[in-house]
């Protein structure tokens, strides 16, 4: 099982406010710091979900899904080689519930043809968040044992 990265309560709680400001829709963007962490930046994203770009589910609302725009995506693949690289990917789930959907991933590992695995290094860090507060928050990491993404930590919420 991986070792989750460390993220302060500092940092999640920059990534709750990200998703407070999204609400109702779904946020997004990264974690980066150096390679063995801690998490030391949080690199916000706008959700591109509503211009049908999504690669499996193009047709659902920003609610209800997220994608990191192209020039967003290609500053991650850029910076996965600098001092401070992307160590998790963030995104929220305006239902409250923090849990990597069938979806997520789908989307967060490479198709068998490509040798499956993760599509990127990095850990998958999801935030519930309702009308009233950030619920909870759940990372996940790949594990080879499993074939798949598995939790690895669990973070309390807050009113944000």
């Amino acid at each position: 099982m991986s070792t989750p990265i460390e993220i302060s309560r500092n940092i999640l709680l920059q990534t709750y406010a990200e998703a407070r400001t999204a609400y109702p829709a779904e946020c997004c963007g990264w974690l980066a710091g150096p390679p063995e962490g801690p998490v030391t930046i949080v690199r916000a994203c706008e959700n591109q979900q509503s211009a049908g770009n999504h690669p499996t589910v193009a047709d659902r609302p920003a609610e209800t899904a997220y994608v990191i725009d192209g020039e967003d995506l290609m500053a991650l693949n850029r910076d996965l080689d600098g001092d401070t690289p992307p160590l998790v990917i963030y995104h929220s789930h305006p239902n409250g519930q923090a849990y990597l959907s069938a979806t997520d991933r789908t989307v967060a590992t490479n198709p068998p043809e490509w040798g499956g695995g993760p599509a990127y290094p990095v850990q998958q860090l999801v935030i519930g968040i309702d009308g009233e507060r950030v619920v909870e928050a759940a990372l996940f990491a790949w594990s080879d044992d499993e074939d798949g993404y598995a939790e690895i930590a669990r973070y309390e919420g807050a009113q944000v």
